[in-house]
């Protein structure tokens, strides 16, 4: 009989679907960040807001890689998306003053709520 030996890179992670939605929150959150660092970089000429950029991305996509380990990609994807959209215009208009019109708000109120759709279909973990 032959035994079969699985590497341990590719098992299965056993994190709780919590700690799974706290990581993908965290990856929003650093998502989020990182672009409005972007924004404050001045193309890359502040030093701060670059270093930021390109480290906030780095962990934005490896708690986003630890996430679709378990949760679907689509739906995983969607969530992250629209909800950086949100908000990072949100922030924008905070942070920067960038302009928000109504029609805009508008389509990020139903992207949001087509996401919202999506989540709460039951994502099934694989």
């Amino acid at each position: 009989m032959m035994r079969r030996i699985t590497a341990s890179w590719s098992r299965k992670p056993s994190t709780s679907k919590t700690v799974q939605w706290l990581l993908l929150g965290a990856a929003i959150a650093t998502e989020v960040a990182s672009t409005l660092a972007l924004r404050g970089s001045d193309g890359f000429s502040r030093p701060i807001p670059s270093v930021i950029t390109v480290i906030g991305y780095i962990a934005s996509f490896v708690l986003l890689a630890f996430v679709l380990k378990t949760l679907p990609v689509g739906i995983v994807y969607a969530i992250w998306s629209a909800v950086g959209i949100a908000l990072v215009a949100v922030f924008g208009k905070i942070l920067f003053n960038d302009p928000v019109p109504p029609l805009a708000m508008a389509g990020m109120v139903l992207i949001v709520g087509g996401v919202v759709l999506v989540g709460i279909s039951g994502p099934p973990a694989h």
